[in-house]
């Protein structure tokens, strides 16, 4: 990536084919390695409105505002199972996209950065500081740089937790709901409909419709960073998407310091220092939160909070590129520490491009002088870097987080920004650090719970975590209970149950979320529906009409509150039984209390699946997998379960709000050519092997599905789905739905045929190899089972297989799936290669082309 005249100090990444093709392959082809309110609760913490009779879709949803209502015309549509027909109205149908052979779509967006240097945007906007006083209690001493609004009192009582005076330091963590004024309101909104009128002038313009602005505006307007097709233009990477629950919370991360002080009252001095920041990766202000209240021990003046927060917003994270939905999936889910290198790369050429330029300008032209010498790019750790640290630029060593630094006292603090950050996910924390604690004492003493559906899938004994995520899914009330525990690990336990039940799909946990409060605020809290809250007083134990499930952390134990609401016998359960009778004992075997209806539920066995899920958690974490491979995980999970609650709501109500798309409108020959769709590439949804599996797991998760249907999550996660959908590519087909026919059913040579064909056909451009690479992570096989079509008995598929492995290859992504093949695959493809390529010029000595090889040429293919 580096100029021709500064080439980079480490080793270029050379083509994955051409590398492989060059020389004989090798064992060198392994997988690349190496919320508390200030004042009052915010008044949209009210439960959704009541779901209308017979309907998956929510109160007030119309879906016909998104022109995507079912076509009554598309025939033959194909179930989840892909096995039987379905009704014509299984899915919110749009049109298929059209296919497009143009390699140009494959160039990757100019990259942007997340925080540029023209925002205004400040990384931290509040810093407090309060105490303990003898007399009055929790005070505020200082807010810098003005006053939050709301109760001073409240504010200082969360900054200073119960018991902080017994230990020398605890860090706790909170939310603000702070409403954004109507000023900031309108001009976020006038940007927004400014940088949308600008995208449309540039199409316009390409299609040669001019405008009287054209003129006026053209001065300025090439230079701007959006990009015409950037889909994540309004899915801002830290604010919530349009249409969530309000704006962006404030998030608070507090330190609390006892100094041993003879001289004063109780012996002992208690101060607290918090940063109030709009960012949820929070926590990497903890080396400067330690420094700058050791300093206001010192010095407890303003000046020393003027001092840290001009140091934390001056930190420079221009260079950081903001990555689309997609492209942070694809980071979260990989282990690769050179993912996305390439853009960090282009930004760091660009910004040596923009002060080359601007260094030549402020000079006086003289032809005599040679041009001045490009600065260099040096990967960060490296001997090369290190030996010419001063003023070089680098690249990350690793691409999943930015190295930056803050200048404090004339200390450089070194600073590491997550990249990719998805929804719910806040501060630092650890899913395995939760699992094992709740795991452990499972294993040692199996805990048996007391029935409830929504609850215990699985039965009495149900595994603790899956119980969690039930209640945190069908928004039931979580208390953890920390006694004599720092209430730093209470929030980080908070923290970590709402990431894990959201998987970065999910939204609705962190807003309802109190990582540490206290008996001072139960009234408040009790007022908020579902909430998920970290306590340290035992107290809250004895009122289990306060909480639906507790868990309690140094006993590693959860309970279900005895008050818990029942759960209601609904529509949708009551159609599913109707439906399939011969399944109604397994739902209420895993539910029902009466003995007869659990013996037969025992006897089913394992019909959610969660329990082989757990057991694979836990052999992860026990191989030492990592935090981002159990994450990835339960990403998945998440995601199946919304899969399977679409295909639920299909079963049962013909339709579902969740998902939005068209089974295509191919011939139904198995076509496979330009504009056609084989029927076995048509389908959508999750697969099942058969119909019978598919309604056994729709059992054993109907009474969670029912419960998830009418909470604050299902309802966003609609709105999530329709918004994306808006840009999402490949609005037409299904590559999760096809990938997973390939993996899991048994196909024809035919089925397998139309679902090669499709793949090859409609994935070209950058985005469209994207979603290929999300539905086929690393973790899953990667590319394996589309790399199976290089074996298919039709020559054809195999051709168009290697062709659309050289598309993935060339992608800044695709290349490291491409790495992660078998050498057994890549052998395969390296022979069809040479197949082509002989026929090819066989073709040409005898005066004729091939239609494989000519559409080869034209698509600029480059010969193997």
């Amino acid at each position: 990536m580096a100029s021709a005249e500064q080439p980079l100090p480490y080793a270029p990444r050379t083509s994955s084919i051409s590398a492989f093709v060059e020389a004989p392959p090798s064992d060198s082809h392994r997988r690349s390695s190496s919320s508390v309110p200030t004042s009052k609760f915010a008044a949209d913490m009210s439960q959704p409105p009541p779901r209308p009779a017979r309907s998956p879709l929510p109160h007030g949803f119309n879906p016909a505002d998104m022109d995507r209502l079912s076509d009554p015309n598309v025939k033959d549509k194909i179930v989840s199972t892909g096995t039987n027909p379905s009704s014509q109205h299984s899915s919110l149908s749009v049109p298929l996209p059209k296919v497009r052979h143009d390699p140009s779509l494959r160039r990757a967006r100019k990259p942007r950065s997340q925080y540029p240097r023209s925002s205004t945007e400040s990384h931290v906007e509040y810093i407090l500081v309060a105490s303990f006083d003898i007399d009055r209690g929790p005070i505020m001493e200082h807010q810098y740089p003005v006053a939050i609004t709301g109760d001073e009192h409240m504010l200082a009582e969360l900054m200073l937790p119960d018991q902080a005076h017994v230990r020398n330091q605890d860090w706790t963590v909170f939310f603000l709901h702070k409403d954004s004024s109507q000023e900031e309101d309108d001009a976020e909104r006038q940007a927004k409909e400014s940088r949308r009128a600008r995208r449309r002038r540039r199409r316009d313009r390409a299609k040669g419709i001019l405008h009287e602005s054209d003129d006026e505006d053209d001065g300025g307007e090439e230079d701007l960073d959006d990009d015409d097709d950037d889909w994540d233009d309004d899915v801002s990477t830290d604010e919530e998407p349009e249409g969530g629950e309000g704006p962006p919370l404030v998030y608070v991360l507090n330190l609390v310091n006892t100094k041993q002080d003879k001289t004063v009252k109780r012996g002992a001095v208690v101060k607290a220092m918090a940063i109030c920041t709009r960012h949820p990766f929070l926590h990497i202000y903890k080396p400067l939160l330690l420094l700058a209240l050791e300093e206001y021990f010192k010095s407890p003046v303003p000046e020393t909070l003027s001092m840290l927060f001009n140091a934390v917003n001056e930190m420079d994270l221009s260079l950081m590129p903001k990555l689309s939905l997609l492209e942070r999936h694809l980071l979260q889910a990989s282990d690769n520490k050179d993912l996305f290198v390439e853009k960090f790369e282009r930004m760091i050429q660009a910004r040596i491009s923009e002060e080359t330029a601007e260094d030549v300008a402020d000079q006086p032209f003289d032809a005599s002088r040679s041009p001045p010498k490009r600065p260099g790019i040096f990967r960060s750790g490296t001997k090369s870097y290190i030996e010419t640290h001063t003023g070089a630029y680098a690249v990350p060593r690793d691409t999943h987080e930015f190295e930056s630094k803050v200048m404090y006292k004339g200390i450089p603090i070194p600073i590491k920004v997550p990249v990719a950050v998805m929804p719910e996910t806040v501060g630092d924390f650890s899913l395995i650090k939760l699992i094992q604690n709740f795991s452990d004492s499972h294993a040692k003493s199996p805990q048996t719970f007391a029935l409830h559906p929504h609850l215990t899938t699985n039965g009495p004994t149900t595994h603790p975590i899956i119980v969690l995520a039930n209640a945190l899914l069908t928004q039931k009330r979580v208390i953890f209970l920390g006694h004599n525990m720092p209430s730093g690990e209470v929030a980080e336990a908070v923290l970590a149950a709402c990431a894990l039940v959201s998987g970065g799909l999910l939204r609705g946990f962190t807003r309802h979320a109190f990582p540490y409060t206290d008996l001072t605020k139960i009234d408040d809290l009790l007022n908020v529906p579902g909430f998920i809250a970290g306590v340290t007083n035992p107290t809250f134990e004895h009122h289990p009409e306060w909480w639906d499930l507790l868990c309690d952390i140094p006993s590693g134990k959860m309970k279900i509150s005895s008050k818990i609401e029942s759960a209601p016998i609904t529509e949708g359960l009551v159609y599913f039984q109707q439906q399939n009778p011969a399944y109604a004992n397994f739902i209420n075997g895993a539910s029902a209390g009466s003995g007869s209806a659990a013996a037969a539920g025992q006897q089913t066995g394992d019909l959610t699946g969660d329990a082989a899920f757990m057991a694979d958690i836990l052999r992860c974490i026990a191989n030492r997998s990592g935090e981002r491979v159990v994450r990835a995980k339960w990403r998945e999970w998440v995601l199946k379960f919304t899969r399977i609650a679409a295909a639920f709501e299909e079963t049962v109500f013909g339709a579902s709000a969740l998902y939005i798309g068209s089974d295509g409108d191919g011939d139904g020959g198995g076509g496979g050519g330009d504009g056609n769709l084989g029927q076995a590439a048509m389908g959508h949804g999750y697969v099942w092997a058969d119909e019978a599996t598919k309604a056994k797991e729709l059992a054993g998760n109907v009474t969670r599905i029912e419960g998830w249907r009418n909470t604050r999550s299902y309802y966003s996660f609609i709105q999530d789905v329709a918004q994306s959908y808006t840009v999402r590519p490949l609005k037409g087909l299904d590559l999760a739905h096809m990938h997973d026919r390939l993996r899991t059913q048994k196909l024809t040579p035919q089925q397998s045929k139309e679902i090669f064909e499709a793949l090859y056909n409609y994935v070209w451009s950058y985005d469209e190899i994207c979603l290929l690479l999300s539905v086929a992570p690393e973790s899953h096989a990667g590319l394996f089972y589309i790399a199976l079509g290089l074996f298919h008995k039709d020559r054809d598929v195999r051709v168009k297989t290697a062709e659309l492995l050289d598309r993935i290859a060339e992608h800044e992504a695709g290349q490291h799936w491409w790495r992660s093949l078998s050498r057994f695959e890549k052998l395969a493809y390296v022979r069809i290669k040479k197949e082509v390529e002989q026929e090819g010029r066989g073709g040409r000595e005898g005066g004729v082309v091939s239609p494989v090889d000519s559409k080869r040429v034209s698509s600029g293919r480059r010969v193997i």
